[in-house]
């Protein structure tokens, strides 16, 4: 651009406000619903163990059906498979991680584990998680039901809001209603796959089967639930709430505190200054009385 060209530049800045202006300031709703979005993310990437969490429900199932589909050893499959779920699990408590991400997958392995070995059928290691995916769905639609959505029990700690939302927050308890539904229906579709070929199917099959309904069910229902809760109003944050009570209250009784110090101070000014004022007094002779007579 010339000189020449600058004063062309500026004159159309003065006639025309939006020329030449700088940029709009974001938008404090628009800022707000982003926030509102990452909040969600991360409570949600919290509560159910992130990639690492999907990495280590995969693994262990994985290692057993490879193992087992080799050499068809149900002993050293199941062996194989709970000693890489102790490993990452003690992984997790080394770095520190949620106790209940370390042990969940521990647990749900060894049950696997004890109940193929009391079997000796290699597909009873994959029973107890599909009867607790199953229990899940039901329970996800139960409490849904009743009136207490179960992934808003789950989340609510997470969002520091607790049980708010069930009184206090209704736009939020229809947005865990529909999660909890989505979560409950996908589980349910899943059992609906899996129990069949349970019966039907060979170890090798329903395992490789159940490998590949380990994550997308998973994370379909994370993210209809990120959408739902992305569109529900902020969680009310409880804790911050109950802080701030128990900050008015100190501050009232740190009032109250300073006013009784004020009164007593006034009042033992006063006592002095009466103690001075009678101290200051002059002391009268008493009248004298006339002679006795005799």
């Amino acid at each position: 651009m010339t000189s020449h060209d600058r004063p062309t530049t500026d004159a159309h800045a003065d006639t025309d406000p939006s020329a030449g202006s700088s940029p709009a300031s974001p938008d404090p709703g628009t800022e707000g619903a982003a926030d509102g979005r990452q909040v969600t993310e991360a409570a949600l990437f919290e509560a159910f163990g992130g990639v690492r969490g999907m990495v280590e429900t995969v693994v262990p199932g994985l290692l057993f059906v490879t193992i087992f589909t080799i050499n068809k050893d149900l002993h050293v499959s199941a062996i194989a498979a709970l000693a890489v779920s102790l490993v990452l699990g003690v992984l997790r408590l080394i770095r520190k991680d949620t106790v209940k991400h370390a042990f969940s997958g521990v647990f749900g392995v060894a049950f696997g584990v004890v109940f193929a070995m009391m079997t000796g059928n290699a597909k009873d290691f994959y029973l107890p998680g599909m009867l607790y995916t199953l229990g899940l769905a039901l329970a996800y639609m139960i409490t849904t039901l009743a009136g207490v959505p179960l992934i808003g029990l789950i989340l609510g700690p997470v969002f520091k809001e607790n049980l708010s939302w069930r009184t206090r927050n209704p736009g939020r308890k229809k947005a865990y209603a529909k999660a909890s539904w989505a979560w409950g229906l996908i589980l349910l579709a899943k059992c609906a796959i899996l129990f069949p070929l349970y019966w039907w199917a060979d170890t090798t099959q329903l395992g490789w089967i159940l490998i590949a309904l380990k994550i997308p069910p998973f994370l379909l229902a994370v993210y209809l639930t990120w959408v739902f809760l992305a569109k529900a109003p902020a969680p009310i944050d409880v804790f911050a709430e109950m802080e701030a009570k128990e900050k008015a209250e100190e501050e009232a009784e740190e009032r109250r505190r300073a006013e009784r110090e004020t009164l007593d101070r006034v009042a033992d000014d006063l006592s002095r200054g009466l103690v001075q004022e009678v101290a200051a007094e002059p002391q009268s002779d008493p009248p004298q009385g006339g002679r006795h007579r005799r």
